[in-house]
């Protein structure tokens, strides 16, 4: 019977190794795939970050313009309002350069 047992504890020794081997493995393989989720999530929030950088350049823009002033030289100019349709275009664009030079577009 003690060699029985002792070819039984043997097997049982070796499964219980091989089962926190693969416990080893496993946590391995979990932890890796939260890290690329994680790398995932932070690119994908840089994207969303730069898309609402450049949507608040106009905004800056235009709100200030929906102020209601009296005294700003350019409402009365006849380019006033082409001349801010540019400088919105061109404000919007070195913001997506640079958001594109960083790779975050």
């Amino acid at each position: 019977m003690a060699t029985y047992f002792r070819d039984v504890a043997d097997h049982h020794q070796r499964a219980s190794e091989q089962i926190l081997s693969f416990d080893e493995l496993v946590t391995g393989m979990l932890g890796a795939s939260i890290a690329q989720l994680g790398v995932q999530q932070n690119a994908d929030m840089r994207r969303i970050s730069a898309w609402a950088a450049l949507i608040a350049v106009p905004t800056l823009i235009v709100g200030v313009y929906g102020m209601n002033f009296e005294y700003m030289p350019e409402l009365k100019s006849p380019y006033g309002y082409p001349a801010v349709w540019i400088v919105m275009v061109i404000a919007c664009t070195a913001v997506y350069r640079a958001l594109r030079r960083n790779r975050w577009l």
